[in-house]
């Protein structure tokens, strides 16, 4: 079989692309779409890229949870990574692939804190220290050599992700005094697609990654809503997980507001007394506590104005209570702050604002840690 050429690249090697992004892709070359291959960038060197780099056989997911109402177990390969270039050590590599006539798509996936310029940015920083820099370092790069435009594929949990982004990249370019024709280039050349990304994705139980470290496990459920731009063509590929929507905004608002926004509710209330969002289900005052937050202070704000929201509520809490998912609230926590200013306060003002007064759980929630 001829070698399919690398046409991603992608800003991060944490599990949660390696079982979404990385493993459509995978599905797609299956299926004989041959969409390509993934050079990753990871900011520093590890054994995960070390072993990324060393397995031409990829690695394994374990799908586990409720399917079609039945519990499932399965493994998935994905073999479509060829490469992990480091950041630090590799940057002159990555720019030499940002020349690359076959690359056409660019993948990031880093936290809400993530979308911030950094003043210690140059333009011949080696590598710079944001994400921002660092993309806007990749496509000036690429529009210098005479590249064709490419697709942004922004996988931050984000509302408007592509948009705030590309916004962040225009403001780079012109505190690095790069002409105007390269954000022209940047702006109406290139892609921008809003997204919305959603499958909880886990580390497995010690025993399981002793023998394979590479492998992840994640929930059958999966969404990858991708906003349509209204004046440009999207040429991605085809795959169950994929939607295509004039408007993902109502995608965002209930996964955002009554996952993420539960999500992270359960730390600011039980951070230290439980250590997996399974372990705090199984308590009946806690999951009492979850419940009522959920379909008393979160889906009253919503029901107005989207449909679906108490059926999404519903369907969001037997996906917590997946009894295989080793969900842990201590990776829930990383970026706690930020977190609760996109994901609950937001409902806490609008709660406040329709019924008079503050939503009792939700301000419990939003205590610091």
């Amino acid at each position: 079989m001829t070698t399919l050429p690398e046409t991603f690249l992608q800003f991060g090697a944490g599990r949660f692309l390696r079982a979404f992004v990385d493993r459509f892709v995978h599905q797609a070359n299956e299926s004989g779409q041959n969409v390509g291959r993934i050079v990753v960038v990871q900011r520093e060197h590890d054994q995960r890229a070390d072993l990324l780099n060393q397995r031409p056989d990829g690695y394994q997911i374990l799908v586990r949870g409720y399917q079609d109402f039945e519990l499932v177990q399965r493994r998935e390969s994905v073999k479509s990574i060829s490469r992990v270039l480091l950041a630090d050590r590799q940057w002159t590599d990555v720019l030499a692939f940002a020349k690359a006539p076959t690359l056409r798509f660019i993948v990031t996936n880093a936290t809400e804190s993530g979308y911030v310029l950094d003043a210690r940015d140059r333009l011949l920083s080696v590598p710079p220290e944001s994400l921002p820099g660092k993309l806007t370092q990749v496509l000036w790069t690429r529009f210098k050599a005479g590249g064709s435009p490419v697709t942004m594929l922004p996988c931050e949990l984000i509302e408007c992700n592509a948009q705030k982004l590309s916004e962040l990249m225009a403001m780079q370019s012109r505190a690095w005094e790069l002409p105007e024709d390269f954000r022209t280039w940047m702006r109406e050349e290139c892609v921008w697609l809003n997204s919305l990304v959603d499958c909880i994705v886990t580390m497995p139980e010690p025993a399981l990654s002793k023998d394979d470290p590479l492998l992840i496990c994640a929930e059958p459920y999966y969404l990858w809503a991708l906003e349509k731009p209204a004046d440009k063509e999207v040429k991605l590929f085809n795959h169950p997980a994929i939607r295509l929507a004039e408007e993902i905004s109502p995608f965002f608002l209930r996964k955002v507001r009554i996952l993420n926004g539960t999500h992270t509710a359960m730390v600011g209330k039980f951070h230290g007394q439980f250590e997996t969002v399974q372990n705090l289900l199984a308590d009946k005052a806690a999951a009492r506590w979850i419940r009522d937050l959920m379909y008393e202070e979160i889906v009253p704000t919503l029901a107005h104005r989207l449909d679906l929201v108490a059926s999404f509520a519903d369907e969001t809490y037997e996906r917590f209570r997946n009894p295989f998912t080793n969900h842990k609230l201590s990776d829930i926590a990383k970026g706690h702050a930020v977190k609760v200013a996109l994901r609950l306060k937001p409902t806490c003002e609008e709660y406040e604002a329709f019924f008079g007064k503050p939503p009792k759980r939700i301000v419990e929630a939003m205590k610091p840690l």
